[in-house]
């Protein structure tokens, strides 16, 4: 229903500003959507659902503080966390990878002396 509501007043929106008709037709679009707005069932909901969210409004404050807290906390603790494993991986890595750097040197040179062998045939 709520997207309903939203397409038609962007239908509404779009044709006012997109509208040819000129300043007569936008008055009287004006006119019908004040009167409307200002109409006391309308008025009632509105002030209906500014009650509504005046009483939400600290539950929701509360809650979005709760969260925001958790997420820190688990940042915090993921970020010392990783730090330290990442620290020892990478003093691991280092030496592991200065190992895995001279066979594939020798590799490449023999694959190059093999394709230029190929070639030159």
């Amino acid at each position: 229903m709520k997207g309903k509501i939203l397409l038609v007043v962007g239908l509404g929106i779009g044709y006012v500003l997109g509208t040819r008709a000129g300043r007569e037709k936008y008055e009287k679009i004006k006119a019908t959507a004040s009167k409307l707005w200002n109409d006391p069932r309308i008025t009632q909901q509105r002030h209906n659902a500014e009650d509504y969210v005046k009483d939400k409004a600290p539950e929701v404050a509360e809650f979005l503080a709760d969260g925001a807290k958790k997420v820190v906390k688990q940042v915090a603790s993921n970020s010392s966390n990783s730090r330290t494993t990442a620290s020892s991986t990478a003093s691991k890595s280092s030496t592991s990878s200065a190992a895995k750097k001279k066979p594939a040197a020798k590799k490449s040179s023999s694959s190059a002396s093999a394709t230029k062998s190929t070639n030159s045939k």
